[in-house]
């Protein structure tokens, strides 16, 4: 196997391998400092911060150095290339790299939104010399906050890295950033007329390296060394970005793309990065309640899920056929077979249905040319289903019997034949029509967990106040079959409670919720979900079997 070798460390290279030297300097886990260069992007080497000594060993095994610094991110590495990283020449070369970078560069990082997770900031410290010598009045360029709806630019911050204006052009396609002027006056523009608000805009404000092109939402909001980080998954359609929930106190401030090469890779929409504020909705369900006779009986959970108990118990018993539980595809995995093993230990008869399948349009792919028509290859797909779970919790209904429609189970209802009805909801947008939430309340016993307030949840007779994604444990499994974990990144509101627990109580198990647990049981009694045998799915997730499922029929269409 061919070898290279990074500050005198050896590395293997495989065959067919395509390593530049800051790739291959992390597989001995060293960090070559660069801020042009992303994994994702075209190599411009402008930026001049990965400067390093280069050489290759002869035949007899001498090695011959170039006699210059070159860019570490257009260097390739192949077999023989031998790289100093850490050498005086290389460090002088940063240092100058960095004081030039910060001749105009505005001392304001006590106000910038990016300090804390400034490459900037970082590198002026492990590489940077700890004065400058300018003796002269800084550049100053105006802040630009025309650039776009959800981002807005401090030019005097810009280190004209360029990766704004590579992502708009190859990613989106759509091509709104550009450099205009030359020398001091450089800087970061847009094209008269056209501000950069395409749906995928969100990403450039990630991709600055420093604090120029900042997030309007989350901008002076909060300090970033003050936020905790939660692994989860967007919840807003099928494409099932991995994602990085960010709180405080309780509270999400932003979501922000968490790379994974199985799922959407670096980025993701503003769809779901700013889709997300129904969390902290005003209308959130959070305590309990048991109704009878229309009349609010308690709102304790130690009496609401005892007396549910009894009542689900005994309804399965005098009509399991006429019972029925209709399951979101918002519903974690973990979730969804917890309550269909339990209602099915009431009653093999019990029917299940899928929820409504929000759908609105058609998939939306990037890049785009000029007029907006999608180009060849795809980059980036933000999918017109618009719930996150629809195949998993399919998958788990197949296991139990495959299931019906909701609107079989409504008309059911209308006809007076539904003895028991438990009706998940989930979808932040709305999950029924006024004509199925009449039919769905003439079940005898009618029961909704849900996190906002519906049609449903006026009359029911029991109704359990969940969380939202950020709130709950759990798995949701994407379009292609990838299975990723989502985790708690928040309390949810006093009185609610996560999803898994409820169900976990209804089903008298002993204990605490415990997500890793169940993916286990899982994978021992549904063939489909083998891979979830260690009960961790990893930071990428796993693919799941392709065959576990067939596509079910989408309920219902949002245009």
């Amino acid at each position: 196997m061919p070898t290279a070798t990074i500050n005198n460390q050896t590395i293997e290279l495989k065959d067919g391998e395509r390593l530049n030297c800051i790739q291959a300097a992390q597989r001995i886990g060293y960090e070559i400092p660069s801020y042009c260069w992303h994994p994702a992007l075209t190599v411009v080497a402008s930026c001049r911060m990965c400067l390093v000594e280069v050489g290759d060993t002869k035949p007899d095994g001498t090695v011959v150095m170039q006699p210059k610094l070159v860019p570490g991110c257009q260097t390739p590495v192949k077999a023989g290339t031998v790289v100093v990283a850490d050498s005086p020449k290389v460090k002088a070369a940063q240092q100058a790299t960095l004081e030039y970078l910060l001749l105009n560069h505005p001392l304001d990082c006590p106000t910038c939104d990016q300090a804390g997770e400034c490459f900037l900031q970082d590198y002026s410290y492990k590489y940077g010399r700890g004065y400058s010598r300018l003796q002269e009045p800084k550049n100053i360029k105006p802040d630009k906050d025309y650039i776009g709806d959800q981002i807005t630019l401090f030019t005097d911050r810009c280190i004209m890295c360029t990766r704004c204006v590579r992502f708009t052009r190859e990613f989106s396609g759509t091509s709104e950033l550009q450099v205009v002027a030359r020398g001091s006056g450089e800087e970061i523009d847009i094209f008269p007329g056209r501000p950069c608000n395409n749906k995928l805009a969100g990403n450039v404000v990630d991709l600055c390296p420093v604090g120029a092109l900042c997030s309007k939402d989350f901008l002076y909001k909060q300090r970033v060394w003050w936020l905790k980080e939660a692994d989860s998954v967007c919840p807003n359609c099928s494409t099932g970005c991995s994602v990085h929930v960010d709180q405080n106190d309780d509270r999400v401030y932003r979501l922000t793309p968490r790379p994974n090469p199985m799922s959407q890779g670096h980025f993701m929409c503003d769809e779901g990065r700013f889709g997300w504020k129904y969390i902290h909705d005003e209308r959130r369900l959070t305590f309990p309640l048991r109704r009878k006779n229309g009349q609010v009986r308690t709102r304790d959970w130690d009496d609401v899920i005892p007396s549910l108990q009894k009542a689900l118990a005994k309804a399965a018993t005098k009509a399991g056929d006429k019972c029925a539980a209709i399951f979101s595809p918002w519903m974690a995995n973990e979730e969804a077979y917890l309550l269909a093993s339990y209602l099915r230990s009431l009653s093999p008869k019990f029917r299940f249905a899928l929820g409504p399948v929000r759908v609105e349009g058609e998939d939306d792919t990037y890049p785009k040319d000029f007029y907006g028509r999608p180009l060849e290859p795809v980059r980036f797909t933000i999918h017109a289903e618009k719930c996150p779970n629809r195949r998993g919790v399919t998958m788990v209904l197949e296991h139990f019997g495959g299931a019906t429609t909701m609107g079989d189970v409504a008309a059911q209802a209308d006809a007076g034949g539904l003895e028991a009805l438990y009706a998940v909801g989930g979808d932040p947008a709305g999950w029924l029509t006024d004509a199925h939430a009449g039919a769905l309340a003439k079940a005898s016993l009618l029961v909704v967990q849900d996190f906002l307030p519906s049609a449903l949840t006026e009359q029911a007779h029991y109704v359990l106040t969940g969380g939202s994604f950020a709130e709950r444990d759990g798995s949701f499994v994407n379009y292609k079959g990838l299975a990723q974990e989502i985790h708690r990144a928040i309390r949810p509101p006093d009185g609610a409670r996560p999803d898994g627990r409820i169900l976990w109580d209804l089903s008298g198990r002993k204990g605490l919720f415990n997500a890793a647990a169940i993916r286990k049981e899982m994978a021992e009694k549904i063939p489909a979900f083998a891979a979830f045998a260690s009960g961790r799915l990893g930071p990428m997730g796993v693919m799941l079997n392709e065959h576990g499922a067939p596509q079910p029929h989408v309920v219902a269409r949002a245009t």
